[in-house]
């Protein structure tokens, strides 16, 4: 997954949490990073035409923007549940984070092989509590 497929996804958990256009501050503590890194990129997803933004409102996904950030999503869903259910590490959101941008879409299938995912996956993603609804964890956190 590229950096713009991470946009992608932080732009539609946005929407969720927000329930309408993804903005500019949210998107940045999503992604941890500044405001104007999250303009310029909107920018460039805009020009692709992947996203439309509309000053003082927000960012909103096209249908392909959608759909790409439906799949970056859905890598970063396998990833995290092969990591918190298969390797039982605790910090499994943050390596899930960090391998995100280096798992490529073969691996990904690879793993789902070995995952059980369930079939709504990953809509059964919580924006909020950054992590699947279904998701074997603890009250602490942690995968059970």
């Amino acid at each position: 997954m590229n950096t713009a497929d991470q946009y992608l996804k932080a732009i539609y958990l946005a929407q969720r949490i927000e329930d309408g256009p993804a903005s500019t501050g949210t998107l940045a503590d999503l992604l941890e990073v500044s405001p104007a890194s999250v303009n310029e990129m909107i920018g460039k997803l805009e020009e692709r035409e992947l996203v439309e933004h509309e000053k003082y409102k927000g960012a909103s996904l096209t249908n392909e923007g959608i759909e790409r950030a439906h799949d970056a999503l859905q890598t970063y869903c396998i990833i995290e549940r092969f990591l918190a259910n298969v390797l039982e590490v605790e910090e499994f959101r943050d390596e899930a984070r960090a391998l995100e941008s280096v798992i490529d879409d073969t691996v990904a299938d690879r793993l789902d092989t070995i995952i059980d995912r369930p079939g709504e996956c990953p809509d059964c993603f919580d924006p909020e509590q950054d992590f699947c609804e279904r998701l074997e964890v603890g009250p602490d956190g942690c995968p059970e």
